[in-house]
């Protein structure tokens, strides 16, 4: 029998909740395993290249990628799935058929876990927080889904937003009418927000591992009637999820989306789901 050897790159990785959910699903699935965590800084793509070399190898069957490298490892595979092409950012890869594929599992595992939260539909209308590649896995989902979608950026980053925005309307001219790109602040927002029926912080700003606080502009009312969605998972609760919750929103955190992406990644390295049995 295989056994499985998988991990996570990314950094930092203190946080992270993946060994523990993987380990669970080999348990589950009656498979041999590890998942080890692979903190790569942000710039050795020396690095990178050398555990992807691995997976080349055979060494490890299967990765994860998350903040920072989702767009950093694009140019050291082989071949995107569709939808890791269209969003340009890659959060798991397989070695198959002798070539290193990037799949992206994080915009089914948002969509799905996002139905918890039943936003409005009378106004499909969405801000998101942030440009990276999580932002892209987002905004696929979305769009693909027929919201419109703004991105609000800090004012170092919009030149970040305007290259997805870019990429995504390359790949589909109908998204240019759906996608639009703002800057993170108050004055710029405060006509727009009454329009939204919710808000997604795609940023790592509230996170244990990172910068503490909340991304949301200060005195920047927020939505009525409408739901926020943060990706962090740990803490359970962020500083956004509470000032949004204490403004009357609907809120949920990031462990659902990080659970159903990690099934999609588990079933693409071992060809199981969670609880098929050997």
């Amino acid at each position: 029998m295989t056994k499985f050897n998988l991990g996570l790159i990314g950094y930092p990785l203190s946080h992270s909740k993946s060994p523990e959910l993987h380990k669970g699903f080999l348990a589950k699935c009656g498979l041999k395993g590890e998942y080890n965590l692979y903190p790569i800084p942000p710039d050795d793509k020396d690095a990178l290249k050398k555990l992807l070399d691995l997976v080349r190898a055979g060494e490890i069957h299967g990765l994860n990628v998350t903040i920072p490298h989702k767009q950093n490892v694009i140019s050291l595979l082989d071949e995107l799935s569709d939808s890791a092409q269209t969003i340009g950012a890659v959060n798991t890869i397989v070695l198959r058929d002798g070539k290193l594929i990037g799949e992206n599992t994080d915009a089914p595992g948002f969509w799905k876990d996002l139905q918890n939260l039943r936003p409005d539909r009378s106004r499909s209308n969405a801000l998101i927080l942030g440009s990276g590649g999580a932002a892209r896995a987002i905004t696929y989902a979305l769009l693909t889904a027929g919201w419109d979608v703004m991105l609000a950026t800090r004012e170092a980053d919009i030149q970040q937003a305007q290259i997805l925005i870019q990429d995504f309307t390359a790949q589909n001219p109908e998204y240019a009418k759906k996608l639009s790109n703002t800057e993170l602040k108050k004055t710029v927002l405060d006509d727009l927000i009454p329009t939204l029926s919710l808000i997604v912080n795609t940023t790592p700003v509230g996170m244990a591992s990172h910068l503490q606080g909340s991304p949301y502009p200060k005195n920047l009312a927020f939505p009525k009637n409408a739901a926020l969605y943060d990706l962090i998972y740990n803490p359970s609760k962020t500083q956004l999820m509470q000032d949004a919750e204490k403004a009357g929103m609907s809120v949920r955190g990031g462990i659902g989306m990080l659970e159903t992406q990690a099934m999609l990644s588990f079933e693409i390295w071992t060809g199981f789901k969670i609880g098929d049995k050997k």
